[in-house]
């Protein structure tokens, strides 16, 4: 199996997600109160939310679904929690005030790093099989992961780890098994999420982001469907990075992906120009709905909006998706959004005899 044959696996105007789903209401209470609950209880609730989140999708339409990252009840938390050789921190730098990133605190290095059972990427993608397993014509499953940079962020350097580049080294090759390992797992379809480098791209040097990543990666290289989502961060529905794509190509075209997701709505489609670049060389997946604002696309903005993508790109190319994971989105916003997305991009397929 090549990379190409993998690639090709899509219909035009691809509907699809970037991971994250907002957590239903029950599953934010129970989050706040673990200690109140069971191993077999939480079980039994990761598993009903990851249920709801796959019918939420299903309902909307999508012809890509995730397990809306339900089982990870902080997205940051669960992967740390899976890390050998550092000290989880309680405190943060700020705790009150408007949210911001410095109201997350970052953990001590306290030893060699190792994740000796993973990552918990292999598990959540297994949970999310068996709940589809009963679907006829389900639509394709796709899975995410943190990138060893986004990853190194909020662990602290030390005298064996002095810098940021350093732990990400450490933290590289094992990211890059938790791929191996859902490659293993039947994944076919795999998002490598590493925001901090789309916001930093601008003040680092983004070779050296090219080569970190391609070595993550390397085991993968047609044996799934690659994709990496460009964000400027989206923690409480806030940006961190310099929101333009400019200092990031032609450089980030070097990524061995099927596919690239940027992030257009809430940006107004500035530099929407870039995706005919993209597309020269990879399938484009549009932010066509903005995760940050609670006004509801309505399917003819969402068709108006695929129609200016198609004048830069072929319908074979392109994808359409949410800005950014939709965790930080009221779940009645996201469902109504997601519906339109779906709705508007079948209006133009239909309008292309597109079936």
């Amino acid at each position: 199996m090549n990379e190409r044959r993998i690639s090709n696996q899509r219909k035009p105007l691809q509907t699809t997600v970037i991971g994250s789903y907002p957590f239903p209401a029950w599953l934010e209470f129970a989050a706040q109160n673990l200690n109140r609950f069971g191993t077999a209880d939480v079980d039994e609730l990761q598993t009903d939310a990851v249920t709801a989140a796959v019918q939420d999708q299903l309902v909307a339409g999508l012809d890509v679904i995730t397990d809306g990252e339900q089982t990870r009840l902080d997205f940051n938390l669960s992967f740390y929690g899976h890390l050998q050789g550092i000290e989880m921190e309680s405190a943060t730098p700020r705790q009150f005030g408007p949210p911001a990133h410095d109201q997350r605190g970052k953990h001590k290095i306290v030893d060699q790093l190792t994740a000796s059972r993973g990552l918990g990427a292999v598990e959540e993608f297994e949970r999310l099989k068996q709940v589809v397993a009963h679907i006829d014509d389900c639509p394709k499953l796709k899975a995410s992961v943190p990138g060893p940079y986004t990853l190194s962020g909020r662990l602290i350097p030390n005298d064996h780890y002095p810098d940021r580049y350093a732990i990400t080294e450490a933290l590289l090759p094992i990211v890059r098994q938790e791929i191996v390992d859902l490659i293993a797992a039947g994944c076919q379809e795999l998002t490598i999420d590493e925001p901090s480098m789309s916001c930093y791209a601008h003040r680092e040097d983004p070779n050296r982001f090219v080569d970190i990543f391609n070595r993550t990666v390397a085991p993968a290289i047609g044996k799934t469907r690659l994709s990496t989502h460009l964000c400027f961060g989206n923690y409480k529905g806030r940006a961190v990075g310099l929101r333009k794509y400019a200092p990031m190509f032609p450089y980030f075209l070097q990524l061995p992906v099927d596919e690239i997701h940027l992030e257009m709505a809430s940006r107004e489609f500035s530099e929407i120009e870039i995706i005919e670049e993209i597309a020269q060389e990879k399938d484009v997946a549009v932010g066509i709905v903005d995760v940050k604002s609670y006004y509801i696309e309505t399917v003819d903005d969402i068709a108006e909006r695929v129609r200016l993508c198609l004048s830069y790109a072929p319908a074979e190319k392109l994808a359409f998706a949410p800005d950014c994971g939709l965790s930080q989105t009221a779940r009645w916003a996201a469902k109504q959004k997601l519906s339109n997305v779906v709705a508007g991009v079948e209006v133009v397929r239909q309008e292309l005899g597109l079936y």
